[in-house]
């Protein structure tokens, strides 16, 4: 992961015009407080945890959610555009053209990579939280384990931690278990 610029300025700031006018070249870009935030394309376990996890999230999603894997666009100011691993947010919520999200999902999953782990628990965790993103789930495919966390007066609180063959059985935001070895079983 690359910071790309920094704003010395007010001035320096890019924001998600800037951004969507950046030649496509398989790259994850987001901006947070109009600072680019450059990752490489996932390694083959991130993208086994991601799909598996995209796979019971549709199984068990209720009518008026919807699932999303990267990229997909949350747009939650001018200078601050995210692209969470994996979305679910309300059907009413997206925006009819564009594959944009303007409101806050019902949660988000960041799957863990070595260069974003840092981030995905810092930086990441509390623009969603300041966002107001109900859940967010930390998927780690090297322990394998998943960190729950849920919005409760505005900031996360961890709400379950589970790893290896050990259940997650979610009631919120819908039923679903998740159970971290079989989502990075070979």
């Amino acid at each position: 992961m690359a910071m790309a610029k920094t704003a010395e300025s007010a001035s320096d700031l890019l924001t998600v015009e800037d951004v969507w006018a950046m030649p496509d070249d398989g790259r994850r870009r987001e901006l947070i407080d109009g600072v680019l935030i450059v990752s490489p394309s996932p390694r083959l376990p991130h993208q086994r945890v991601a799909t598996r996890l995209v796979g019971l999230l549709l199984a068990a999603c209720p009518d008026e959610l919807e699932v999303f894997a990267a990229p997909l666009d949350w747009v939650i100011s001018d200078t601050t555009l995210l692209q969470p691993d994996v979305i679910v947010a309300r059907k009413a919520d997206y925006a009819p053209h564009g594959p944009n999200l303007r409101k806050a999902p019902v949660f988000v999953v960041e799957v863990r990579s070595p260069s974003t782990a840092r981030y995905d628990a810092g930086t990441k965790r509390l623009a969603y939280e300041a966002a107001g993103a109900q859940w967010y789930w930390m998927v780690d495919p090297d322990g394998p384990g998943l960190v729950v966390l849920e919005l409760v007066d505005g900031a996360y609180r961890e709400v379950a931690r589970v790893s290896d063959d050990e259940p997650y059985d979610a009631t919120a935001p819908f039923a679903v278990r998740v159970v971290p070895a079989d989502l990075v079983r070979v």
